[in-house]
């Protein structure tokens, strides 16, 4: 994704939006084949998973409103199966706006307790102070879970489990246990200092304990496909939990010896990351400010 792609999905996320206005230039649907029958589908938004077999269509994650159309054409050069399924990895409008498109046309939502409940009302964005509209009956998920579910779809089980309080509090992880792929959502930005959004209960330590969870179950041939960036195995998702997790430290000891967010920033703690994942719309300044916030906020009485 190049940085202007990402800084326009990032302005995006902070908003909650489902629909905006068209960018100047058209985005295509990319699809790249994972594993027998399933596939990555790449476009404006989060990167979606597609499992495709004798049961049916299912997706995860549906982008933008926008892009339902070219979505179903991508997956129609495929087969001419409608789409029965999608499960939707967390709430935001980049991976959840085609919920309404797909949700008219029968297609069954999927999805953590807490997506459909930040869905279904008007919320206020504390970035922008922008007001986000109730999500349509349609674009809801109908089908709920607390911790796990599972579909047994096209000689498959794909597991859908909860990850608490990662980049969100409603994410989950996917993971198709015969054809050895793991969807991720935004817990895995791939290439990218990630956009953790602490307003919805996401924080830097659930994404390294999600990261620790998926690590624990897969295996050197495991694809990992990432809510943003290039497809993934499990040294490029290690790398990336161990930069969370370093960085983690690093910020934590600066802020309990007292240290201002200026300091902090001059310490420059992502100094050795900053080559890999220091190329997205966060510079490393901004993102260890964020970081920064945010565990500066978790030592203050509450």
């Amino acid at each position: 994704m190049n940085r202007p792609a990402f800084a326009f999905l990032l302005v995006t996320i902070l908003s909650g939006a489902t629909s905006i206005a068209q960018q100047p230039t058209p985005i295509e649907i990319e699809t790249q084949p994972v594993a027998t029958g399933v596939y990555m589908l790449i476009g404006d938004g989060g990167n979606i998973g597609v499992t495709i077999g004798q049961d049916g269509v299912a997706i995860i994650d549906d982008q933008y409103d926008r892009m339902s159309e070219k979505i179903r054409a991508a997956i129609g050069k495929l087969t001419g199966q409608p789409v029965s399924f999608v499960i939707n990895t967390h709430w935001h409008g980049d991976h959840t706006g085609g919920n309404e498109a797909f949700g008219r046309t029968g297609s069954v939502i999927v999805a953590h307790d807490n997506v459909r409940r930040r869905m279904s009302v008007e919320s206020v964005n504390a970035f922008t102070g922008d007001t986000n509209a109730a999500a349509p009956r349609e674009a809801l998920p109908i089908v709920t879970f607390d911790q796990a579910v599972t579909l047994h779809y096209n000689d498959d089980e794909l597991e859908v489990v909860h990850v608490a309080n990662a980049h969100t509090d409603g994410d989950a992880v996917i993971h198709f246990r015969q054809a050895n792929v793991v969807h991720m959502g935004d817990v895995f930005f791939n290439g990218f200092y990630p956009f953790i959004d602490n307003n919805s209960g996401g924080t830097l330590a659930g994404m390294v304990a999600a990261a620790d969870t998926v690590l624990a179950r897969i295996d050197d041939r495991t694809r990992v496909i990432p809510g943003h960036g290039p497809l993934a195995n499990k040294q490029d998702l290690q790398a990336y939990r161990d930069m969370l997790a370093t960085v983690h430290e690093r910020v934590s000891k600066l802020v309990a010896a007292g240290k201002s967010q200026d300091e902090v920033l001059a310490a420059k703690p992502t100094a050795d990351f900053d080559a890999r994942w220091g190329s997205g719309f966060f510079k490393p300044d901004v993102w260890v400010g964020r970081v920064y916030v945010e565990l500066k906020r978790a030592t203050q009485p509450q």
